[in-house]
């Protein structure tokens, strides 16, 4: 009897599993036409991602090789090795990266008065249009920590009866002034607390703590998260942590190409620069070497997140992401120590990011800016980024997938600030404080508008360091190609906009 049912059951069980097989297919199939690997806003365990982003304050490039964990993200991820900065100021910058916009449409330019701050912020609504609401709504637990904007103090009422805490947030734990990394407030959630000059009071460590406990907490609650840790370092006067306060000693600052040379053809507001002198080189030297050991801590906390992150069990599932809100020159262009100009030192900064299917030791060098970063921390949620946002989502291209239609030129606008007082990073001549200015960077290029009406071209192919400005030579047609783009782009308002203005004309 059994002999003769084996054939019908063995038979049976062939075409279940051919159905199997062929619904197993269908999924694959379709998951291939979706875009490949994983969805940008899931994580390989299908929950929503974290995201964790730690941004420096003037960080430079040449930092980067004294920061082993930094360094290792590099190996374990994707570097974007043309990222951008709006303008090379704090204020600005960093409005840009909040918001998703421009400096033309944030109204942010500065560091202070009319034009700049946490007064022109919030005077232009700039708060409503951060990505932590947007996150918040869509049942993210988001925390932000460290550093806001200039003109911010824990203190401030901003018409409440406490200490004002932005909507949108779950945890708050913001310094008004922290550049001393010592004897500071924060605002922890509505109450102002006070640290003083004990070890465990430096700035960077409190916030790598609390950065981690709120990792904890979340985890606890079973919530996705959004992060953001904005340091104080490497800002001036650049404290380091006791631990590290000896570290590194007699190193100097990179001497490249373009260290104490004077720029060909150079715009007025550089006319009066003369050689560095052996004086003004060692400052340079001691500057740089306190820039790097400001940077461990920061390093150290990166280190720090990693573990957590594994030991909760939550590596899988979360983006961590470094950068910077602008570079810093030392001695290039025969500039002393700054920023606010538009050369690479200042506005080109790093951007790391590790996490779910992002390809290890990749680099993308298509045009990123900080305008992209909202759209991408939203889009990498399940979120779709508003039309009103100028940048775009990073998200194919950190997960090692192509853009066919990408921007062609990043937007760098910068006004001259008048206003001096309280803002930490103004700068006397000679360490660059250059002119208002709008600047395009392309792949192969960099042209400034001064309002004065002075122009810089370079020629990055044969010029690399921006050392010979050939706006002189270039003909009516290229002159007015450059014009036009940098024009739209200031003028662009939005993501279909701003992507089309992006479009160098070259005819």
């Amino acid at each position: 009897m059994f002999g003769s049912r084996r054939p019908r059951v063995l038979a049976a069980l062939c075409a279940a599993l051919a159905i199997a097989l062929l619904a197993s297919c269908a999924r694959v199939m379709n998951t291939a036409d979706e875009g490949g690997s994983a969805d940008a806003d899931a994580s390989r365990s299908g929950k929503k991602p974290n995201i964790v982003y730690v941004l420096t304050d003037d960080l430079a490039w040449n930092l980067v090789e004294y920061m082993p964990h930094v360094q290792r993200m590099r190996e374990k991820g994707t570097t974007f090795t043309n990222f951008f900065a709006t303008d090379s100021l704090c204020c600005p910058s960093r409005t840009s990266l909040l918001t998703g916009q421009y400096p033309h449409n944030t109204g942010v330019f500065t560091n202070g008065g009319d034009d700049g701050g946490y007064r022109a912020f919030m005077k232009n609504r700039n708060e409503e249009k951060t990505f932590g609401p947007a996150l918040q709504r869509a049942g993210y637990r988001t925390g932000f920590m460290g550093k806001y904007l200039n003109g911010y103090q824990p203190e401030d009422k901003n018409g409440t009866s406490k200490p004002y805490v932005p909507s949108g947030r779950d945890e708050w734990d913001v310094a008004g002034a922290g550049y001393n990394e010592y004897d500071y407030d924060l605002n922890e959630n509505g109450k102002v607390v006070p640290y003083g000059k004990a070890p465990e009071d430096y700035l960077t460590d409190v916030l790598s703590k609390k950065a981690t406990s709120f990792i904890g907490s979340s985890a606890a609650e079973k919530k996705p998260f959004m992060l953001e840790v904005a340091t104080f370092a490497p800002h001036g006067p650049y404290t380091p942590a006791p631990r590290d306060k000896d570290k590194f000693p007699g190193l100097e600052a990179p001497r490249t190409d373009a260290y104490d040379k004077a720029t060909g053809d150079a715009p007025k507001w550089q006319s009066t620069l003369s050689p560095l002198t052996a004086e003004e080189k060692q400052g340079i030297d001691r500057k740089f070497a306190k820039r790097v050991r400001s940077v461990q801590a920061v390093d150290a906390m990166i280190g720090q997140l990693e573990k957590t992150l594994e030991e909760k069990g939550l590596a899988d599932d979360t983006y961590l992401m470094f950068g910077s809100d602008n570079g810093f020159h030392m001695g290039e262009h025969r500039l002393r120590p700054g920023k606010q100009t538009a050369y690479d030192t200042d506005v080109k900064v790093p951007m790391m990011v590790t996490g779910p299917d992002v390809p290890a030791g990749e680099k993308v060098s298509r045009l990123a800016e900080n305008v992209d970063l909202n759209p991408t921390f939203l889009d990498l949620a399940g979120v779709a980024p508003p039309s009103t946002v100028d940048g775009r989502s990073l998200s194919d291209l950190m997960h090692g997938r192509t853009e066919e239609e990408w921007r062609e030129a990043v937007l760098v606008e910068h006004h001259h600030s008048t206003v001096k007082k309280d803002d930490p990073d103004a700068a006397p001549e000679d360490s660059g404080d250059p002119p208002t200015y709008g600047a395009i960077r392309t792949e192969d290029s960099l042209y400034v508008e001064y309002v004065d009406g002075q122009r810089e071209f370079y020629a990055l192919d044969s010029d690399p360091e921006q050392l010979t400005n050939r706006a002189a030579a270039l003909s009516p047609v290229q002159r007015d190609a450059l014009h036009r783009t940098l024009t739209e782009l200031q003028r662009c308002k939005g993501a279909e906009s701003c992507q089309a203005a992006a479009r160098t004309h070259t005819s």
